[in-house]
Parts: structure tokens; sequence; C-alpha cells
């Protein structure tokens, strides 16, 4: 899918780069429809764009490599050096970028055309993307629901019709979460599958980069020029071979499978349960794979999860709290506030015997199975200007209840990816696939088969 000249492409990467290299579209008109796109959107997907490097860039690209002359928009918790480093946060609206971050270095190596900055969440610690610096970012799908977050920015840009790819950041589903809410593809590699840096946090070894794509074999072509080892991520994994030139190789007949749309913890709609159940049958009978009766109950790790994060984050803002409280969202004023008042030694000893017993059902589960199928969100998309779990005109709406479903795959270092499912009320649903640490080949297979069952739009009607 295609589109005319002074439009944005409406298909996938793969396709835009075939057609830059056949000369049915320039680098230039697509960097040219980009910018007005963009200006012309109300999304606020972006919070800055480098217009006149964009068409520069776009004027000398070469449509030979992987990624030649491809727009994509970089989650401003990324870095590229020179441009804004603001962590989403008021706090830093002043900041410039000294260094690039390694992911987006690799992408400029394979001829990407950096757009600008997508909005995130502040210091990626909420699944919604409203922040004092930027505002809210809106959902393409419905106005009205959040995009998600962190990398709510970069899935309205992709979803829609901005940019067809943008960066991503998962440390505790923000590539999974936004994907689920706009219907795009959302992949959590393997930790350590694309390497961070430079200046890695080490602990608490949740976060991992990626993208939000529209197909599957965008996400996987990401794999190959992203994906590998990096001395700046001690971490980090080798690379695996060609991920795009093997997509459909495994054969997944027999393939042990357990649906568990909850993972036994989180409260999901009714509705979403029921599509999550109905789409996974259709992909295990569509794959040949074995559907295994299996009640699956991982433990609740949410708060566990955010006190692991804490320290990290803090360290971004230690040598200005508190004065800079108020520049904060308020759900993470209260979060680091919380955290120096109640953080004790033992309670991080608690929170890591929680996390070792929590790797250990991992663990258990994998060994019965060798991919579960799970809800993304608990629900579709909830109202945008939702900072948390909260009401509204009587009604819940799971925000922090999200994390329940994404979490485990970050604590434990699974691959996880979301794929789309259908629709509930309009809006996409999230199918989740998880699978065991390195078998990430695997997941874009059990995607791709998802994706020529199930086919999905790959942009927002409106």
């Amino acid at each position: 899918m295609g589109s005319d000249s002074t439009s944005t492409w409406l298909g996938d990467v793969v396709s835009l780069v075939e057609a830059f290299r056949s000369g049915e579209r320039t680098p230039l008109q697509e960097a040219e429809a980009t910018l007005a796109a963009i200006e012309a959107s109300d999304l606020n997907a972006f919070s800055y764009v480098d217009a006149a490097g964009v068409v520069e860039r776009a004027k000398a690209a070469d449509v030979s490599l992987p990624l030649g002359g491809v727009p994509i928009g970089v989650k401003e918790l990324h870095q590229v050096e020179g441009w804004p480093d603001t962590h989403a946060s008021l706090v830093f609206k002043d900041n410039i970028a000294t260094a690039t971050s390694t992911l987006v270095a690799r992408l400029v190596e394979a001829g990407a055309n950096l757009v600008g900055l997508t909005t995130a969440s502040e210091f990626g610690g909420l699944n919604v993307s409203t922040t004092k610096l930027n505002g809210t970012t809106h959902n393409p799908w419905n106005r009205d629901a959040t995009a998600g977050g962190s990398s709510g920015g970069s899935a309205a840009a992709v979803a829609g019709g901005l940019v067809p790819i943008a960066t991503g950041g998962d440390g505790g589903g923000s590539i999974r979460i936004p994907a689920g809410f706009c219907g795009l593809v959302g992949m959590k590699g393997t930790a350590g599958r694309i390497p961070r840096g430079p200046n890695t946090a080490i602990a608490p070894m949740t976060v991992v980069s990626g993208c939000l794509a529209r197909s599957v074999r965008d996400a996987a072509r990401w794999y190959d020029v992203c994906a590998g080892f990096d001395t700046r991520d001690p971490y980090s994994l080798p690379s695996d071979g060609l991920w795009e030139a093997s997509l459909g190789s495994t054969d997944l007949a027999g393939k042990r499978v357990a649906i568990a749309p909850t993972l036994g913890a989180a409260i999901v709609a009714p509705a979403v349960v029921e599509l999550v159940e109905s789409a996974g049958r259709a992909l295990v009978n569509a794959t040949g794979m074995e559907l295994v009766d299996l009640d699956v109950k991982l433990p609740q790790l949410t708060a566990d999860w955010a006190i692991a994060n804490q320290a990290s984050m803090y360290n971004q803002i230690r040598d200005h709290w508190p004065a800079c409280k108020g520049d904060m969202t308020k759900a993470m004023a209260l979060g680091v506030e919380f955290g120096l008042e109640m953080m004790s030694l033992e309670k991080a000893a608690n929170g890591e015997r929680s996390r070792t017993a929590a790797n250990e059902a991992m663990a258990a589960l994998f060994d019965q199975v060798d991919v579960v199928i799970c809800a993304t969100n608990p629900d579709v998309a909830f109202p945008a200007w939702v900072e948390s779990n909260t009401r509204v005109a009587g009604k819940r709406v799971h925000g922090a209840n999200n994390g329940t479903l994404t979490i485990p795959a970050n604590t434990s270092g699974n691959p996880a990816v979301s794929v789309p499912a259908g629709h509930v009320d309009g809006l996409p649903v999230g199918m989740q696939l998880i699978g065991r640490q390195h078998e990430d080949r695997m997941l874009f297979d059990l995607a791709l088969a998802q994706e020529q069952t199930c086919p999905w739009p790959l942009v927002a009607p409106c």
C-alpha cells in the first residue's frame, strides 16, 4: 500500500525501500511529505523535528542500504547528538545530547533519515504519554484515547501515517503497550538482543530497545540492522544471523502453547479475554501447534518492578531533587517521594527475592510450553488525559494494571511480541506472544503466522 507523492507512504518500510529503488518514489518526496504530515497532525506525536536536516539527508540518501532514505522517528528517551535530550521532563528542557545512542547510530549507518524526537512519558516511567513538557499524545484510532507509553509518540506517529517506523524502549511494556493500543507490531527481544548505550545503566536489567512497526518483516529488518554485541552494553548478545531473510523458517507444528489471556494475575476486560482466546485458537489451528491445558498463574510484579527501576530514574534527577519536584509529572514526583521515604535494605532484599521467584515461575512455565499467548493490555486504550489507574465517569480505567501483563517478560528477559488480534469498540486489541529466552526467531515466525492468518490495517483509518 503506497500513496501519492504529496502524502506519506502508508505501506511498510520494506515496500518503501523497494519503491525508492525502483524509482516509484524518492527519499526527498517522502521527506517533504513527512514534514507536511507532521505539521498538519493533531496527534502531538513529535516533540522535536529536524526539518532542515531531514531534507538534506534525503537529497543524499543511499537507497541501496537496508533503510536508505526511510524517515524514522526517534523516541525522545534515545539520544541524537546535537538534538534535545530532555528525558521528556521540564527538569531537563534545555539539555542537548552530547552523544548518539548505539541503536540510533546503527540506524544511521543503515541509511535511516532521522526525522525528529517522538513524545514519551517522563523518564519512561508511565504507560501513557502525557507530560508537563509536551502535553498529551493522542491515539490515531481515537483522538480521545491514549496512545500508551512510554513509547506513545512513536506508536502514534507510525499508526497515524507520519513515519513508517520509529524507535521504542521497553522496561516494563513500553513498546508492547502502545503497540497494542495502536494496532502495531511491538517486539521486545530477549534481554541484550539489541544493545543499549553508550553509558549503559546496568541495573535493573529490564530495559530493551526496539521499534514500533507496521509489519513483522519491518521488525525483522530492524533486527538485522540493530541487533548484535556492543562493548558499551556488556550484557548485549552476539548477532544471530539474518532475521528478515529467515522469516518463516521455523517449523511451528507441534510447538506447545498455552492460551492464558490474564496470565492468572491481571484484571482483563471480558471482551478482550474473548478476543484473545479466539485469536489464539485460530493461530494454533493455522500453525499446527499443540494447545496445552495449563493453569498459568504468574506472580504480581508491579510494585517490585517499580522499586527496582526507581534507583535508575533517581540517578537522573538526584542533583535537582527536591527543587525539581514541581516540574515533574505528579505520578513521577510521588513515586520518587515514596521511594526515598520507604526504601530500605530490607525492602530491596524483598524485591530481589520476588524477582528471583518470578524468574523461577517463568522458567517453570517454559519447561511445560514453548509459547504463552495472553493479552497485551487489560483493555482497549483508556482516555488520553489519564496518568494512571483511576476512574472516569464511574468506570475503572486500567492504566497501572497494564504492567501486570507485560512486566513479567522484562523481569525474566524473555522475548515477547505484541501483534494485532482484532478490535473491541472500534479500538485495536493486542495479543502478546511470549517465548523462551533466545527464541526470538520463533516468535517472529509466530507473529508472521498471525499476520498471514489475520491481516491488520497498517495505519489507523482516521
